[in-house]
């Protein structure tokens, strides 16, 4: 069953399960429950339940305790509402009981239902318990349903952040992605023009995840962006002003892993600043790999902070590839994680691709391997360099 938008200028419609094993019982409440104006949808079994609740969203389950014939014991409604639970259902359990079974009905509750209604049932009462529980479960849904809009929105905003168009160097063909864990992430990737045969590369990782993580990303891209300027001028006074402005805008507890490079076309020189960040991967056409291990510790956490350069000169056929802790950790919730062998084997074995290939290739190893289950946000930037045109 489908989700159904709904007008938001009408009133909700509210969708209720039943489940009993009676048919007469079944259709009673249905007929009953629509002339309330309830969506029904019945189930005469808890196999029954279980996939339609899988299937569709309800605001309210209305369910027996008892099934099999000539049983009072209630054992399949509580093995039921165990399995609810686990296949996450949050809609409102009102369990029905017979008038000597109080003891099951109060077992029930605690084992998460929300309400119970005696056999034979009143029908009054039945609905006005019917009532107060889907007002309740339709309010949280609204509310989940305007969160998740705002959620959109912020997907939608941050994937405007990354960089939109590339500019083009005869030297170096470039490209990252970023998959994020939730809706928005606090993993960071920016391609910076400073100036004639001159690109900004930088790769970072704030501290946090969701929403909190994704405003301070959007705070950092701002302070790298406004201050680029400065860069090519002197790149260790440009990282020392970020991480100024960045301690100042944050609290205490937030900081973040970054690696950034400026690659000079000129010169064919890469030099680089790595603040805490997994070392960027340098594999060289003829078969070696170098690290580009960190030179600095994380920005945003000292107001006092220094750094050192690293340089590299990458030749024809040097592939570069720096990503984000997401890539070595995948899969750590499994027990084995991706792991920095994997990523070198990985990156040796693609090393005469085109960027944007690289690319695609390391995102679909780490979520092969991690079954697509992402843990943590999942970045990955790759610079091929190229024989001059």
């Amino acid at each position: 069953m489908g989700e159904i938008l709904e007008d938001p200028l009408e009133p909700p419609v509210i969708r209720v399960l039943v489940s009993d094993d009676q048919m007469d019982v079944l259709e009673a409440l249905r007929l009953m429950l629509k002339g309330a104006g309830y969506r029904v949808e019945t189930v005469d079994s808890p196999a029954a339940v279980l996939r339609a609740s899988a299937a569709g969203t309800f605001d309210l389950i209305l369910m027996d305790m008892n099934y099999a014939a000539d049983t009072t014991s209630g054992r399949e409604g509580l093995d039921l509402l165990a399995h609810l639970r686990r296949q996450g259902n949050d809609a409102p359990v009102v369990v029905m009981t017979a008038w000597a079974e109080l003891e099951l009905a109060v077992e029930a509750m605690r084992r998460g239902a929300a309400d119970f209604v005696q056999k034979p049932w009143d029908n009054a009462r039945l609905l006005a318990t019917i009532e107060k529980h889907t007002k309740e479960a339709v309010r949280r849904r609204k509310a989940v349903g305007r969160a998740r809009s705002e959620l959109e929105i912020a997907r939608h905003v941050q994937e405007k952040l990354f960089p939109q168009q590339a500019k083009v160097l005869a030297t170096l063909d470039y490209n990252g992605h970023c998959l994020p864990a939730r809706d928005v992430g606090g993993d960071y990737y920016d391609f910076l023009d400073l100036g004639p045969g001159r690109l900004g590369v930088v790769l970072g990782d704030v501290s946090g995840k969701g929403v909190a993580a994704a405003l301070l990303m959007a705070n950092l891209q701002a302070l790298f962006r406004s201050q680029s300027n400065q860069a090519s001028v002197d790149l260790k006074a440009y990282l020392r002003s970020v991480n100024r402005l960045f301690f100042e805008s944050t609290a205490a507890e937030h900081y973040a892993t970054l690696f950034f490079g400026l690659y000079d076309e000129p010169s064919q020189g890469f030099r680089y600043i790595n603040c805490g960040h997994e070392p960027p991967l340098v594999a060289r056409a003829v078969g070696e790999i170098e690290l580009m291990e960190p030179t600095a510790t994380v920005l945003g956490a000292f107001a006092a902070w220094n750094c050192s350069e690293g340089q590299v000169r990458p030749a024809p056929g040097d592939l570069v590839v720096a990503v984000s802790d997401g890539v070595t950790e995948a899969g750590i919730d499994t027990g084995e994680e991706f792991g920095e062998e994997r990523l070198r084997d990985l990156v040796s074995h693609v090393r005469g691709r085109s960027a944007d290939k690289v690319v695609a290739a390391i995102l679909e190893a780490v979520q092969e391997f991690s079954a697509g289950s992402r843990g943590d946000d999942i970045t990955v930037v790759a610079l091929h360099c190229k024989a001059p045109c």
